[in-house]
């Protein structure tokens, strides 16, 4: 487990999935930033959890109050598309608690997670982000991400069409 101030980051556990999955419906129930309609049962993201080992290409890596010890926030790579070429490429996110939002964590956790990428086979990670959404934006940017294209009206979600701009950084070597 590594800290910066008052948050610590590490790998995500199955005692975390209560508040990861509360994390995550805000985002489903209150923004587009999600594609996903329904909030989701801890059971239904039980398979998510643990499609994300402590090693590997696709992790989960959560922040939490130091001292409270709640999650503040996670993020993943997770397989870009499922044939075997792509297998170098990752699609990763960040997710924070409302309360978290503006402090840091959303860098904090991306350091970590390419810091753990830089032994991996990894070559390029994407980031789709639903418009707008100019915070999401100013973190991939910020770390190194360059726009590469938009898909749209690509999503139907609260009666409208939504586009999603697609960013895109080098990993590895």
């Amino acid at each position: 487990m590594t800290e910066r101030g008052e948050v610590q980051v590490r790998a995500g556990e199955e005692g975390d999935l209560p508040d990861l999955t509360d994390i995550y419906n805000h985002y489903v129930r209150e923004t587009p930033v999600t594609f996903d309609v329904e909030p989701l049962t801890v059971d239904a993201r039980r398979p998510w959890l643990l499609s994300h080992p402590k090693d590997g290409p696709h992790r989960l890596l959560v922040a939490l109050g130091a001292e409270s010890n709640r999650v503040l926030g996670y993020a993943t790579s997770s397989p870009f598309r499922p044939k075997p070429a792509y297998s170098t490429s990752v699609e990763v996110s960040v997710y924070l608690a409302p309360d978290a939002c503006g402090r840091g964590v959303g860098t904090l956790l991306y350091e970590h997670l390419f810091d753990a990428l830089g032994g991996e086979d990894v070559h390029r990670a994407y980031a789709g982000i639903a418009q707008p959404n100019e915070p999401s934006v100013r973190l991939h940017v910020r770390l190194g991400f360059r726009h590469i294209g938009t898909y749209g009206e690509v999503g139907r979600k609260f009666g409208r069409y939504w586009d999603v701009a697609w960013y895109e950084k080098p990993l590895g070597r």
